[in-house]
């Protein structure tokens, strides 16, 4: 299956795009989407946490992912 992927903040500029297709197997969970991210893009390890929002919704560790779905990598926020 492919998915629509974007990243905000720092995972934009350690993967050096906006958004990219990604394929995946059917039926992936959302742990194993990040571990094939992360080993197709071994910077975002340097990102200690992230959440992920699927179809504008957050997601768990166990939400199964979906043909067509788009998915967010939101880092953490810091501001002053």
């Amino acid at each position: 299956m492919v998915l629509k992927v974007l990243f905000f903040g720092i995972s934009s500029d350690l993967v050096g795009k906006k958004n990219i297709s990604f394929s995946l197997s059917q039926s992936s969970s959302v742990l194993h989407f990040k571990e094939q991210l992360q080993r197709q893009y071994p910077k975002l390890s340097q990102i200690n946490s992230y959440a992920i929002a699927v179809n504008e919704n957050y997601a768990t560790n166990e939400t199964l992912l979906k043909e067509n779905d788009v998915v967010a990598l939101i880092p953490p926020v810091s501001g002053g």
